[in-house]
């Protein structure tokens, strides 16, 4: 029995502070890792820099924000959550069943 396909929507904040790379190139790095997971990038969408109505940390005052519409399995965000959840460039993520 084959799994089906569900579409998630996940939302990035990344943390861009002492990073040479353009924000393009990152979030190419966000999909590459998406794609090793077994997730389909649909599309993605730069939010641009936004300020935090809070900051805990005030080194840390805004982020990038990054939207990336993907298809895969049930186990896909969860995958996704694990494989970025010690990655430096990702300050916060959060991933909805679209």
């Amino acid at each position: 029995m084959t799994e089906t396909k569900a579409n998630y929507k996940a939302t990035f904040i990344l943390d861009t502070r002492d990073r040479e790379e353009s924000v393009d190139e990152l979030i190419d790095s966000l999909k590459g890792e998406i794609a090793e997971v077994g997730g389909e990038v649909s599309s993605v969408e730069n939010l641009g820099r936004q300020d935090f109505a809070q900051a805990a940390d005030k080194r840390y005052l805004s982020g990038v924000y990054a939207q990336i519409d993907f298809s895969g399995d049930s186990s896909t965000p969860s995958k996704i959550h694990e494989k970025l959840r010690l990655n430096k460039l990702v300050s916060h993520k959060m991933i909805q069943k679209a």
